[in-house]
């Protein structure tokens, strides 16, 4: 009994420095070709990066509409690289008030919207145009009641 926890000790040991030997890297280390950044008092910002793998960004922000009430916080920027299968996939971007709103050719496009939906939603707008201020507000609430 003595002997196999000896063994056991032995083994947990040897475990632990193999586990925490150094361990070799399998790829070399993927260059930074070009980085900058640069900042102003303003809010406003800019960096830009590319690695040697084909993988880049840059980005712009500024402060607009600064020391009022309606203060936002502008960027613009677009980041590239490749996918598995070696296609370049490049995507530009802006966030700002209305939120983040990226675009990219490789992003699916949602197909038209059917002719009898439009009409449709249509004649929800105009069926809504004919309510009074009361029916508005009752309609707004999302309580709906069939009269």
């Amino acid at each position: 009994m003595m002997i196999q926890l000896q063994v056991a000790v032995l083994f947990a040991a040897v475990a632990s420095l193999v586990y925490a030997a150094p361990q070799q890297q399998s790829t070399p280390p993927i260059p930074i070709l070009r980085s900058a950044q640069d900042a102003d008092l303003q809010g406003g910002y800019s960096f830009s990066f590319e690695t040697g793998n084909d993988i880049a960004r840059e980005e712009v922000g500024e402060l607009r509409n600064l020391g009022t009430a309606g203060e936002v916080q502008v960027v613009r920027g677009s980041y590239r690289y490749k996918d598995p299968e070696g296609n370049d996939i490049v995507v530009t971007y802006t966030a700002d008030e209305n939120g983040f709103v990226p675009q990219g050719a490789h992003f699916p496009v949602a197909p038209p919207i059917p002719q009898e939906i439009l009409a449709a939603l249509a004649r929800n707008a105009e069926e809504e145009a004919k309510l009074s201020e009361a029916e508005r507000a009752e309609v707004e609430t999302g309580r709906y009641v069939i009269h």
